[in-house]
């Protein structure tokens, strides 16, 4: 009996020393490597400005952008004058895009005869499209006599995001 433990436990020894080297044996490493690449570019942009509706008489100048800014200079003349400006804002990139904000203010102590009036530009902006947006210089027509205060400056910010 105690031969046969001894047969027994030997025997099992063996076997698990095979199955350790059998294992060993038909055992494979895998080497999984991969690499992630942001490929998406941003490139929310001006991309124009003109004067359009201009009253005779007035001069808005050559209006100017970079990718970033737009910036006019209206000169009107009469009380019912208007220049009206249109803004072209582009997706050049392959994110799509979507309005987040928009802040406009005047300028506290400008002139009161003279008011901005804007539309908004589109809430969503897929990556290669455009949209448009004015900014309308009035002269108040109701204003009489000449203002003390000849100017006022309006200035705006329009955030894009991210699209989820």
């Amino acid at each position: 009996m105690k031969n046969t433990r001894h047969f027994i436990l030997i025997a099992l020894l063996i076997v698990i020393l095979a199955m350790a080297f059998g294992y060993a044996a038909f055992a494979t490493q895998l080497n999984i490597n991969g690499t992630a690449e942001i490929v998406g570019d941003w490139n929310v942009k001006i991309v124009n400005i003109e004067a359009q509706n201009v009253s005779d008489g007035c001069d808005y100048g050559a209006p100017q952008y970079t990718d970033t800014t737009a910036t006019f200079d209206a000169k009107l003349v009469n009380p019912g004058d208007s220049i009206t400006y249109v803004i072209t804002i582009e997706n050049a990139g392959t994110i799509d895009a979507k309005l987040d904000n928009i802040i406009c203010t005047d300028q506290e102590d400008g002139s009161d005869a003279i008011s901005y009036i804007t539309t908004e530009p589109a809430t969503s902006l897929k990556a290669g499209e455009q949209t448009t947006f004015t900014i309308e210089v009035v002269y108040d027509s109701n204003y009489i006599g000449t203002p003390s205060v000849k100017t006022k400056t309006v200035t705006g910010i329009i955030e894009y995001v991210q699209e989820a």
